[in-house]
């Protein structure tokens, strides 16, 4: 797969609400929190989703106590489940396919997750045999996705994980091991898997090609960091202040992380991601 290829495939993961049965408002378990305002068990429809399948809070979710709404992000799951598992039957109109569906719904999610850091890695301009495995593996996940429901329910995640993350592992290190080189940094410094620095204040601090994987940022004061190269699947970035901070190259950023931090016009996003509507 081309690098262009690969750059079309990831910026074409969006969610399209309009071709979903309200499938996150539906199949997802809800606990009450800061980030909800209600309870809500896994395959019961949130008490604000129309006949319609829209959402009847959509413009004031944050307003109304459901936050964690506007920062979830499927990818695409959504409308793959609603148009092409189910061939566009709505469980409202077909009852007898609701609980199946919403069943299919979070391992579709998931295979999207995967899928969307594989396209990204695909985009890097890694070696040949490296892109070649990268390539094999993203072509078996767009298997998976067209998979019928009955397979789906049978899938073995964690198999298919298992690969991919070595893979993942190794195109970040020789990313970030390019960028390390061209701007004389220690990489082997800049080792921040899993760390906690909630609240933390790291204005201005450079954080280039530093291995985030998994930490927690809650809270964390990022304005005008310099997050470029840095590693950040799995990163908590729930209301840090990312204001002004250059993650423009940031690696393996996803839109929910973004949808949880706080931004401003000021603040570099990778091509791919948009800025959140609620960023001032």
């Amino acid at each position: 797969m081309t690098i262009d290829t690969a750059e079309q495939m990831r910026i074409s993961m969006r969610a399209d609400c309009s071709q979903c049965f309200g499938l996150c408002c539906t199949a997802l378990y809800i606990a009450a929190s800061a980030d909800f305002a209600m309870d809500k068990i896994a395959g019961q429809p949130c008490t604000h989703l129309q006949p319609d399948y829209r959402c009847g809070i959509h413009a004031t979710l944050r307003e109304t106590g459901f936050k964690g709404c506007t920062v979830f992000d499927c990818l695409g799951a959504g409308q793959q489940v609603s148009q092409v598992t189910f061939q566009g039957m709505g469980w409202r109109e077909n009852p007898e396919h609701g609980e199946l569906m919403f069943q299919v719904f979070p391992i579709m999610l998931q295979v999207y997750e995967i899928k969307a850091f594989v396209a990204e890695a695909l985009t890097y301009p890694v070696s040949h045999s490296l892109r070649e495995k990268l390539s094999i593996e993203f072509e078996k996940l767009e298997g998976l996705t067209r998979l019928d429901a009955e397979r789906l329910l049978k899938l073995d995640l964690h198999s298919c994980r298992v690969p991919i993350k070595a893979l993942l592992t190794e195109t970040s290190i020789s990313i970030r091991q390019q960028l390390a080189k061209a701007t004389k940094l220690k990489l082997q410094a800049r080792h921040y898997a899993g760390v906690d620095w909630m609240g933390k204040k790291l204005a201005g601090n450079d954080l280039s090609c530093a291995n985030l994987r998994g930490a927690f940022l809650i809270a964390a004061d990022l304005r005008g960091a310099n997050l470029r190269g840095a590693d950040c699947i799995g990163a908590d970035l729930r209301d840090a202040n990312i204001s002004g901070a250059d993650l423009s190259t940031a690696m393996f950023l996803t839109q929910m992380q973004l949808n949880a931090a706080t931004g401003d016009m000021h603040t570099k996003l990778p091509a791919h991601l948009q800025r959140p509507s609620h960023w001032k």
